[in-house]
């Protein structure tokens, strides 16, 4: 995804990598708080995806020692641990499981083969998913967590970048800054308020095609994308990263999946929910979610479109910009 030149009064891209990757932010600050403001918003972004509490790489990070604890009692995990594992589990049951916060052992599975290596056998895979399904996790007000097997592990992964967005968002806004653009590296990208003149920002989404240039105008509001990882030039048949819970395997599929919603952390769970199930069931479950948006578009420019009130902006061939039908009817074009 990519934005529009114009800048707010502050614009603010943070440019978050994965949890056990450092990022770098860059703010340009139009006020004397500019020093303050950066601080925290490192700081609360560093917090909340790095070392202390998402990170699946470190072991000393608060879901690391939750995943890794006897699972024979409940474990108290600090705020954000906890209501981002709140929101994932609002994200599995709304899915079904398609969206499968505890999918962590298949993941774990696979990445060996992500990186090229052996493919799991099916005994393998069979074991593994025994172990998964966001029913084992229960939350315990007001900050407990019990697992209900013995090999339950949480990913958050498809939720953890949008959640940390939504909670740096915060941090500005309490330093009275009410226009900015937050972008985890192009896949989820919030938007606080909308440039100066303008009704929001304009992002230009996803399109494997090149020929469909969807966008989007945000306003307090948040959009992902989710895409399958290529095939290597050397290994066609490479295992993709987003795993689908129900299979045990990687997703198969041409689309890349872009959601408007309210927040970062709902559009980073949606975008991955709509690609694992798909443009026809995907379509209905939008339907049933007030202000969310989204489309899917293949390689050959193939789209599939849906909308419970955000509007998305297809180009029509040399006419320009068709604005999407505002409607909660999906369509094919």
């Amino acid at each position: 995804m990519r934005w529009n030149n114009p800048l707010a009064v502050v614009l603010v891209c943070a440019s978050l990598a994965l949890a056990a990757t450092e990022a770098s932010q860059v703010a340009f600050l139009h006020n004397h708080q500019a020093p303050l403001v950066h601080k925290n918003f490192v700081h609360k972004k560093k917090y909340v995806m790095g070392n202390n509490v998402m990170s699946d790489y470190k072991a000393d990070s608060a879901l690391s020692r939750l995943n890794h604890s006897s699972h024979s009692s409940a474990q108290s995990v600090p705020p954000d641990l906890y209501r981002i594992i709140g929101e994932a589990l609002q994200y599995s049951c709304l899915s079904a499981g398609k969206f499968d916060v505890t999918v962590g052992p298949l993941v774990n599975l696979w990445k060996a083969a992500i990186r090229g290596g052996p493919t799991p056998s099916a005994a393998e895979e069979q074991k593994v998913r025994a172990c998964v399904g966001y029913q084992k996790v229960e939350l315990l007000p007001p900050d407990r967590v019990q697992f209900h097997s013995p090999c339950t592990q949480i990913d958050l992964g498809a939720i953890g970048k949008g959640y940390a967005l939504d909670r740096a968002a915060d941090v500005l806004r309490s330093h009275g800054i009410s226009r900015a653009l937050l972008d985890a590296g192009g896949s989820t990208i919030v938007a606080m308020g909308a440039p100066p003149g303008q009704a929001g920002w304009l992002v230009h989404l996803r399109d494997p095609s090149n020929k469909v240039d969807p966008q989007v105008m945000l306003s307090d509001s948040s959009v992902s994308t989710s895409e399958q990882t290529p095939p290597s030039l050397l290994w066609r048949e490479s295992a993709g990263h987003i795993i689908d819970p129900d299979k045990g395997v990687p997703v198969r599929t041409p689309f890349a999946v872009s959601a408007v919603a309210h927040t970062g952390s709902a559009s980073d769970a949606l975008s991955t929910t709509l690609l694992l199930v798909g443009p026809e069931k995907g379509k209905e479950l939008v339907k049933n979610v007030a202000g969310v948006a989204a489309i899917w578009v293949s390689p050959e420019g193939q789209t599939h479109l849906v909308s419970s009130g955000p509007q998305i902006l297809l180009r029509s061939g040399e006419q320009g910009l068709t604005t999407s039908v505002q409607t909660d009817s999906g369509g094919l074009r």
